[in-house]
């Protein structure tokens, strides 16, 4: 893996500028013997066992004598306490540790307080410490000697409760370096000059031999760990490598000999020593002044980022580096003469910078994600790089840069871009990912689907719209925009999928001109939603589906609509037994195709594949419909007159709808005047545009459904409508439903139909007698009429002398009205009238003779027996017809009767005793007297029975007879 060219000066550099009582110490060569940092201070050991502990200024805010004896040649400040620790080395002694507690002074010395004191063992080698690590709690030490050997020592020493060591490795190479990896096992990395191996010192493992990574060692000073990722770096000349767990990582190339290297941040610092091939001839550096060892003695400084390959900064330091510290988010180099250099970074917004200036987008990018910069911040960075990747033209990337900085960017501003024609693809790209991150408005849809349309890619257009996910676009501009597009399929599919049946059923019809498609997709809903969209198509639906359109009208009218369902059937498949299915028609197969139907039953009758067998699609499958016999959903039934309306111009379906209705069971009594009424007008209708036999049959049935006694239609209305028709049979049923008779008869003659009035005559006129004289007056009316009557005028002359419903002289009169009638025509009705009455006056004056006679001779009667005496002669009794004897009682009505035979002696003396046999014929004329009398005085009863009499003389005559017109009446 070769090194990046990236280099970048990604930190400021400034010298610290010492307090003068402090730069001397700095200066003095082998002075300084060791240095750590950490809890806001930077420690430095000197070679007389001194501590020095100075403050962000560099200026030594305490320091005290740590050892007696040898220099402190390693030092440990554990993070976040004010616990140190020491080591100090004398080659005549073994080393000794110390472990300071920086916050506790001793009362007498005020020094920190020492809290443990351990002798380090080395199997009484005097060797120095080549490598040192502990751990924070400071549990575990483990110190690597130039012999070979690591000791580790184990046990409370921040307390000062005991320590125990044990060598736990030896090799015949020195050790170059220690370090701790902790975690559920603590494993310990050690690095000689010939190998890297790991000991585990705790947990599971502990006790085996130590495992060797690797089979090359490294440097003393050029081994580190990298706390965030628990990895060990080390430095060789040819690469950088990184240590885990399991062994060796992926090395990052990076040629050169290394003195020493730390982790600060995410950077590998590196100290390099000159290359040997870059170290010029002593000539041109005299020519400059320069001496030969001051090349030598010059570092090359280097803070490498190994991950992302680049380098963050690079300089050469003229001084050999003697301690790299960090502190205070700061990095400070310690040189041998005694200078401290602050490395600081630079703000991240400065880095970006310098990245966009040598158009480094992709590491900026990555930088950011390194940092853990938000999305917003790195959106921009995409954005800058789509920008620059558009300017060069390299459109198609550059749209994979706005399309990952989508969620912060506004749409317009690459919208804009890529409006060229050449560059729609981009377009359709960015506008798809907008609505998959639901950031579209109605403007973003209108422009995608203008785009596939100018491209007529229907397929994207459906993969577009029948995306299984949530609604990313607004839904009624993708339905406007197909419509407007001519891509009905899918501005239906989408309405039918978000349920908005009303634009489905607008796209079918006013589109797609698909009528039979939109039908069936109307009885496939639910009863409210189903008769909202019929009565809002009716018309046109009549138009071009009369037939099922009217079906549909008497379903849901007569309260029998149910929704259709259908099932799915693989082709050449068995069918489940117990459904009834019938095949669907071209409408609902076609509507199929295009979306799913509502209430479609797609496992109701489809048999699963077997094994190897294709799946079936939809468009493949068989629509069948099933009847599944469920009942009719409840609905409010409308009122029928809602539905004339949609019926104008199709008077044959209303009449099929109507009919229907008719038959319909619990019709509202308004409901039925409004249906015959309704329908009785549509039969005329039909029969006025008929002629013939056909129109004749049309007015039958008219007649027929107003002959009825009960039926429910307004008398009024069935003549208004007949009258406008011209329909007379209808306007003649109604009078003769109401006993209008003479109104039917001046019907026919208002029209003169001659025929008519005759049928009239015969069928009315015996109940009707009013009918001759007008009939009379009718056929004389003129002299056509008078030859269609024929012989009827002598029938209707015969039948007024017979009844006298007319006196002569009135018939005379009317026949002499226009002089159409001749005197030859009435002839024979003359001679019989004169004949009759001249045998009516002979009759009566007979009459009146008899009568004369009757009179004188019952007056004379009653004057002989008021004057004369009367012999009774009778011998027999007329109750027991046997010989009168004494006592006997005589009537002057000539009947005798034995007393005990008529009745009681006391009943005898009374005058009022009547002859038996006569009793009877004189209480009925008593009887007949008296109600002459009473009836005199009803005066209403003689003008009701004036009005009602033919003959009104004789009535005057009779009523006379009774006393009527007398003054008093006797007995």
């Amino acid at each position: 893996m070769a090194v990046t060219p990236w280099q970048f000066k990604f930190f400021n550099v400034s010298q610290v500028k010492l307090p003068d009582d402090e730069s001397s110490f700095l200066s003095e060569a082998g002075n300084i013997t060791s240095t750590t940092s950490g809890s806001e201070s930077v420690f430095f050991g000197s070679a007389d066992g001194v501590v020095r502990i100075l403050s962000q200024s560099f200026k030594v805010v305490r320091s005290f004598k740590a050892h007696d004896v040898g220099a402190i040649t390693h030092m440990k400040q554990v993070q976040g306490t004010s616990l140190l620790v020491t080591i100090a080395e004398d080659l005549s002694n073994e080393p000794v540790l110390k472990v300071w507690a920086l916050d506790k002074l001793e009362k007498k010395t005020g020094i920190p307080r020492c809290q443990s004191t351990l002798t380090i063992h080395n199997g009484r080698k005097q060797f120095p410490i080549s490598a040192f690590a502990a751990l924070e709690d400071l549990s575990q030490l483990a110190v690597g000697f130039a012999n070979g050997s690591v000791t580790v020592v184990r046990g409370d020493l921040i307390h000062d409760r005991g320590a125990r060591q044990r060598t736990v490795f030896e090799s015949e190479e020195p050790i170059t370096g220690i370090e701790f990896r902790e975690g559920n096992i603590t494993t310990l990395y050690i690095a000689t000059t010939g190998r890297i191996v790991t000991l585990v010192i705790s947990g599971r493992g502990q006790g085996q031999p130590a495992r060797s990574l690797d089979e090359t060692g490294c440097g003393v000073g050029c081994m580190a760990i990298d706390k965030s990722t628990r990895d060990v770096v080390v430095a060789r000349s040819d690469a950088i490598y990184n240590y885990g767990l399991h062994g060796r990582g992926p090395p990052y190339a990076y040629e050169g000999e290394k003195k020493m290297i730390t982790i600060f941040r995410d950077y590998v610092v590196i100290v390099s020593p000159p290359k040997a091939d870059t170290i010029p001839r002593p000539g041109p550096l005299r020519a400059f002044g320069v001496a030969a060892e001051d090349v030598y003695n010059t570092s090359t400084f280097t803070l490498l980022n190994t991950e992302l390959r680049f380098v963050a900064h690079q300089e050469q330091i003229p001084s050999q580096v003697k301690a790299i510290l960090s502190e205070w988010g700061d990095l400070f180099v310690l040189t041998m003469d005694g200078k401290i250099f602050r490395y600081h970074e630079k703000p991240f917004a400065q880095k970006l910078d310098i990245l966009y200036q040598r158009n480094l987008y992709v590491l900026a990018i990555n930088l950011a994600q390194k940092a853990g910069l938000d999305s917003a911040q790195q959106n921009v960075i995409l954005r800058k790089f789509g920008d620059y990747l558009y300017q060069k033209q390299d459109y198609d990337t550059a749209m994979q840069q706005y399309l990952k900085a989508i969620d912060n960017t506004e749409p317009s501003q690459v919208i804009r871009k890529f409006l060229d024609t050449q560059r729609i693809h981009n377009l359709i790209e960015y506008l798809e990912e907008l609505h998959e991150h639901h950031k579209a408005t109605s403007d973003h849809t209108t422009l995608l689907l203008n785009c596939y349309a100018k491209l007529k890619d229907v397929d994207k257009l459906e993969q577009f719209i029948k995306s299984p996910d949530d609604l990313r676009f607004d839904l009624e501009t993708a339905i406007s925009m197909c419509r407007q597009g001519g891509y009905f399929d899918q501005a239906a599919y989408l309405a039918r999928k978000h349920s908005e049946h009303e634009l489905v059923i607008d796209i079918l019809i006013e589109d797609s001109k698909r009528y039979a498609e939109a039908l069936a997709y109307i009885w496939r809903l639910e009863p409210e939603t189903a008769y909202f969209n019929l009565m809002k198509y009716a018309t046109v639906l009549l138009e071009k589906c009369p037939k099922e359109t009217t079906q549909i009208f008497i379903d849901y009218y007569t309260g029998v609509f149910r929704p259709k369902k259908d099932a799915v059937v693989v082709p050449n498949a068995p069918t489940s037994t117990g459904i009834g299915i019938g095949m669907a028609s071209n409408a609902v197969q076609n509507l199929a195709a295009l979306l799913p139907l509502p209430y479609m039953n797609m496992n109701s009758v489809q048999s699963p594949p077997s094994a190897g067998e294709q799946k079936t699609t939809l468009s493949q499958a068989q629509i069948v419909e099933t009847d599944l016999n469920e009942p009719p959903p409840e609905y409010k039934i409308p009122k029928p007159r809602s539905a004339f309306s949609a019926f104008v111009d199709h008077p044959r379906e209303f009449i099929v709808f109507l009919e229907a209705c008719i038959k319909a069971e619990s019709l509202q009594e308004d409901d039925k005047v409004d249906l015959y009424t309704t329908l009785f007008e549509m039969y005329l209708h039909i029969a006025s545009s008929k002629k013939d036999a056909e129109k004749a049959e049309w007015e039958a049935k008219a007649k027929k459904l107003v002959e009825g006694k009960s039926i429910p239609i307004d008398t009024s209305n069935v003549l208004l409508l007949s009258h406008l028709s011209n329909f007379l049979d209808g306007t003649i049923l109604v009078r003769e439903q109401q006993g209008l008779h003479f109104d039917i008869f001046r019907s026919y003659t208002s029209i003169n139909d001659t025929a008519g009035a005759i049928r009239a005559l015969r069928k009315y006129g015996p109940e009707e007698p009013a009918l001759y004289p007008a009939a009379l007056a009718y056929f004389t009316s003129s002299q056509g009429i008078l030859a269609e009557a024929g012989d009827e005028l002598h029938a209707v002359l015969k039948r007024i002398d017979e009844d006298g419903l007319m006196a002569p002289l009135q018939v005379i009169q009317t026949l002499s009205t226009n002089g159409i009638a001749t005197m030859g025509m009435i002839k024979q009705y003359l001679s019989t009238t004169i004949d009759r009455e001249r045998q009516e006056i002979a009759q009566n004056r007979r009459t009146i003779e008899t009568f004369r006679a009757d009179t004188e001779a019952k007056r004379a009667e009653l004057q002989t027996l008021a004057t004369k005496p009367v012999v009774f002669q009778a011998t027999r009794c007329k109750v027991c017809n046997g010989p009168l004897e004494l006592p006997v009682v005589h009537f002057l009505c000539k009947h005798s009767f034995h007393q005990r035979c008529l009745s009681a002696e006391q009943d005898v003396e009374d005058e009022g005793v009547e002859c038996p046999i006569c009793t009877q014929q004189n209480a009925t004329v008593r009887a007949i007297r008296r109600a002459q009398v009473e009836s005199a005085e009803k005066h209403d009863l003689f003008l009701e029975a004036l009005r009602r009499g033919r003959d009104k003389f004789g009535t005057v005559s009779e009523w006379f007879g009774r006393g009527v017109m007398g003054v008093g009446g006797s007995d």
